[in-house]
């Protein structure tokens, strides 16, 4: 049953995530174990305590919030205003380097983690598209800055913004990455062309697209869309090659008809390439009830089908917006990618240096003035939870949840590690400073100066997941509640109907 899935798969979501948080705040307890500081409470999850048992003077609780969980360490720096009030004076003193070494030790867990991860991928091998494996262009969108400059689909690109690529979809080397991240007026694109000797160059304008329509520019403006919706990131128009795949044949239409299956690779029509799934719809719009020759390649054989595509039956194609009927096929195409390799996984010091090297790029943008990324493309636990659900819903998704962990915790390691008071690395620049000034920092301003930093993030967490439940809902974008309806009818019937 549908909803026995869902919550089963949300349960893994739940058990994965938590288990990162909850082996990187395992980190901070055994150092402060080693190191001999006080440990209050050790609690799995946040909120009010479903349990809670106090062992040798630490309490150890399960919240009833499913989410990370915590370690209240009071000689570190003082958080009373959210922890409660800790008599100090009883404490014994700790060191600076006490300090530093228990802050250090959740980051340090986190990328240990993800190392364990990242060998588990080098072993089982990880899923790869086509997309992610090429850098061939599959598709130019019509009208768009790239085609506009002159890209064509099957060349094959080399350099974006400078910087070579080796896959068109990923976190690095990548033609997507290295658009969103560019920051000039233009994109330089180098591309290899068939019979074109040399590199081609390009110089693409990332706002050169078609001006918007009067209601896409008003729901553009909209404060629902404002408030829901990410800011926009650069795009020209390109997709990466990706062999369009049947995931699913609608009956008694051309496709059924014609013998098609789900898993086809429809690589030709008519004797020419077909890259992506939009390429065959391109090529049938002036073809209604003529015969098309398609190659498919089935079971590692290629056979030719001859399918003749035409308007569904019953449509409502002109109700939701389009002035005139046109032909289709009846195919319901694999969009999600699912048709994958799994590959030897790289190896767990490439796994690790490619997440640092996203997460170093992706703050370094963050910070720059001229880049379009911004916090408001950022994801908290929402967006992560998501996106792991999505994950275990591909066939090899626990190999891709596998890969995934290790960006993640990469993520989570060099992200508290930032000089932030209540992040662990706020932490280990107090203890510097306390170091320098051989005094501990204290008093009342200190408290309220890490609650306050700790609120912020809480009201960062908030935004960001307004962003994330705004995803839920395409971004906050209004609708009819009308989509495309169509229907084919069997042989004996067509005729019949007026």
């Amino acid at each position: 049953m549908a909803w026995l899935s869902f919550i089963g798969t949300l349960f893994l979501v739940v058990l994965v995530f938590n288990l990162m948080i909850v082996v990187h705040e395992w980190g901070h307890f055994l150092a402060a174990r080693w190191r001999g500081l006080k440990i209050d409470k050790f609690y799995v999850w946040f909120g009010k305590p479903l349990w809670k048992k106090k062992i040798n003077g630490v309490e150890y609780g399960l919240g009833s919030i499913p989410f990370g969980g915590f370690v209240a360490l009071p000689q570190m720096a003082p958080m009373g205003g959210l922890e409660g009030e800790v008599d100090q004076d009883n404490l014994p003193t700790i060191t600076p380097l006490d300090k530093a070494i228990v802050a250090f030790a959740g980051p340090l867990f986190s990328f240990l983690l993800a190392c364990a991860f990242a060998v588990a991928v080098w072993q089982f091998g990880k899923p790869q598209s086509e997309m992610h494996s090429t850098t061939i262009v599959g598709h130019v969108a019509k009208g768009s800055p790239a085609e506009k400059a002159g890209i064509l689909a099957g060349d094959v690109v080399k350099t974006v913004d400078g910087h070579p690529v080796k896959r068109f979809e990923g976190l690095v080397d990548s033609v997507r990455w290295s658009m969103v991240a560019s920051e000039g007026d233009t994109i330089p694109f180098e591309v290899e062309r068939a019979g074109q000797a040399g590199l081609l160059k390009f110089d693409v304008d990332p706002k050169a697209w078609p001006e918007l329509k009067k209601e896409e520019k008003e729901e553009k403006a909209s404060w629902w869309n404002a408030i829901f919706k990410r800011p926009e990131l650069r795009d020209v128009g390109l997709m990466g090659q990706m062999t369009p795949m049947v995931a699913k044949v609608m009956p008694s239409g051309p496709a059924a008809d014609a013998g098609l299956q789900p898993s086809d690779l429809v690589v030709r029509a008519d004797g020419k390439s077909l890259r992506s799934m939009i390429d065959l719809g391109d090529h049938i719009q002036d073809k209604a009830n003529k015969a098309v020759q398609l190659d498919v390649e089935r079971d590692g054989q290629i056979i030719t089908l001859a399918i003749t595509p035409r308007v569904p039956d019953k449509n409502n194609m002109k109700e939701v917006g389009d002035k005139t009927e046109f032909p289709m096929v009846g195919i319901v195409w694999d969009v999600e990618g699912k048709r994958t390799t799994i590959k030897p996984g790289p190896t767990p010091v490439e796994q690790v240096s490619d997440a640092m090297r996203h997460m170093g790029a992706l703050v370094s943008k963050l910070l720059s003035p001229k880049s379009d990324l911004s916090p408001a493309h950022m994801s908290g636990p929402v967006g992560v939870g998501r996106l792991y659900y999505k994950l275990f819903q591909h066939p090899d998704g626990w190999r891709l949840v596998l890969w995934f962990s290790v960006v993640f915790n990469i993520n989570l390691a060099i992200m508290n590690m930032l000089p932030f008071p209540v992040l662990d690395g706020g932490h280990i620049t107090m203890a510097a400073l306390e170091a320098i000034r051989r005094k501990p920092p204290q008093g009342r301003l200190l408290e309220y100066l890490q609650t306050a930093c700790a609120l912020m993030l809480f009201g960062f967490l908030i935004f960001v997941t307004v962003k994330d439940t705004g995803d839920f809902f395409g971004g906050g974008k209004k609708s009819d509640g009308k989509g495309l309806e169509i229907e084919w009818l069997p042989k004996e019937k067509r005729t019949a109907t007026p």
